[in-house]
């Protein structure tokens, strides 16, 4: 019995002198932002101040008459989740994209301010900036909760309502990427600063795709790279702390605006039935799901979605003239 015990004994000491050396083997250092910008903020990418951040966005396509679209992305990613999109719209419209506050270029939040509140500010922020007065809002997962809380909080800036597998309600995954459990369990988030193998990462992005295969080494890399931007990986763990499901959600059946929303089938962190209730309690609003997609489909297959996007639009506009 007591040699089981010290062999026991001996694995464990082993064992987490081979986890140790992995994690600091694995460890990275934050890299400045002005390093990142040559790479991923060449034109048409610009700053500008906009509630005490400096925000990475980027304006582009038709300056008609037409309403602009604004597009905000998820947890982890950036503005360059939308380029498939972009390519498509901004023949016929102006599209507007940003980095969120904890994300992509435009990093942490000055007063370390994630909640959902404060992030319908900063997009009020970017449209008073660029003198936009109502807009076309349209988000994936997390700034798909940040769109439709805006439409909450400011119904008179938003004049119809994109919904990509969005979150904002209590959550029901079937399956979280690794690198969104290491970061929003305090514990480890502790432990494992600064840890971020591209392993990780890679993980974490296929988690997220429908068809995994698709996930290429240069996709993680643009998400490695802006994870590492200084003073987003701490920032992502008070995100996952105050950017929570709450009472706000009581007020999505009175958004009134025409509303679309798109969802992955095999979107395993916000399935299906979120959509669907979605599609319930928002009265004027219409369901596309895409049976072999997941949770970023505009990211994952940008041709078939934005297709339904420009229907709807196309739709709505010549409702709008009747």
């Amino acid at each position: 019995m007591l040699r089981i015990l010290k062999y026991t004994l001996y694995l464990v000491v082993v064992l987490a002198v081979l986890l140790g050396t992995y994690i600091q083997l694995n460890k990275v250092d934050d890299i400045p932002v002005n390093e990142l910008k040559a790479k991923w903020a060449p034109a048409p990418s610009q700053f500008m101040d906009s509630a005490g951040l400096q925000v990475h966005y980027r304006d582009e396509g038709v300056n008609n008459q037409e309403t602009p679209i604004v597009l905000i992305h998820g947890t982890g990613a950036s503005l360059h989740t939308w380029d498939g999109w972009v390519d498509e719209l901004k023949n016929e419209r102006r599209v507007i994209r940003f980095d969120l506050p904890a994300f992509g270029l435009t990093g942490p939040e000055p007063s370390n301010n994630y909640k959902i509140e404060r992030y319908a500010e900063v997009v009020v922020s970017v449209l008073d900036q660029l003198k936009i007065d109502k807009a076309i809002i349209a988000g994936n997962s997390l700034g798909g909760f940040i769109s439709w809380a805006t439409t909450v909080l400011y119904p008179e800036r938003v004049s119809q309502l994109i919904l990509v597998d969005a979150s904002g309600y209590p959550y029901d995954a079937k399956s979280v990427p690794i690198g969104f459990k290491l970061s929003s369990n305090p514990l480890t988030a502790s432990l494992l600063k600064n840890f971020l193998p591209k392993s990780l990462v890679a993980k974490s992005v296929k988690n997220v795709y429908g068809n995994p295969d698709l996930v290429s080494d240069e996709l993680v890399q643009r998400y490695y790279e802006l994870t590492l931007r200084e003073g987003n990986r701490k920032a992502l763990k008070q995100r996952f702390v105050q950017t929570l499901p709450g009472p706000l959600a009581d007020n999505i059946p009175n958004i009134s605006v025409p509303t679309l929303l798109i969802w992955g089938e095999k979107d395993l962190l916000i399935p299906t039935k979120f959509g669907e209730r979605f599609n319930r309690e928002i009265k004027n609003s219409e369901l596309v799901v895409f049976k072999e997609l997941g949770h970023v489909p505009h990211e994952e297959d940008p041709k078939a979605t934005v297709a339904v996007v420009k229907q709807f639009l196309t739709k709505n506009q010549t409702a709008l003239h009747q």
